[in-house]
């Protein structure tokens, strides 16, 4: 029984190493940080060398590493506007262009007529 006790003890330190790390790695991807192995074995309190035999944070940590267009601004995964709302965000700044450019036309031609009923009154008068 206490070698049974000793894997339980393995399994539940394993168990608290990678959620430490699994929770490092969304921290320093919402703070927009630099994710790097040594930034989540310095933050998670875990060597590097283990984190390079754990799949699936291995995984993790290179595609954030790896940053692309999308990450280079340091805007968290979270944060980042998606293509379909990115357009969305286009077209409603466009209606809202085209409506002031209405309103602006519409301003300048009552106010052509205001200077107009104002010279025909001081010239009038």
């Amino acid at each position: 029984m206490p070698g049974e006790q000793l894997g339980q003890a393995a399994a539940a330190r394993h168990d608290r190493a990678v959620a430490r790390a699994e929770q490092a790695l969304r921290a320093l991807d919402q703070e927009g940080a630099e994710v790097s192995f040594q930034a989540v074995a310095r933050r998670a309190g875990v060597s590097r060398q283990w984190l390079y035999t754990q799949p699936a944070l291995r995984e993790a940590i290179q595609r954030l590493r790896d940053p692309g267009p999308a990450r280079r601004d340091g805007v968290p995964a979270r944060q980042r506007a998606s293509e379909a709302s990115l357009r969305q965000r286009v077209e409603s700044l466009r209606s809202e262009n085209q409506r002031l450019r209405e309103e602006n036309a519409s301003l300048k031609q009552e106010l052509a007529i205001a200077y107009g009923q104002q010279r025909a009154a001081t010239a009038g008068g």
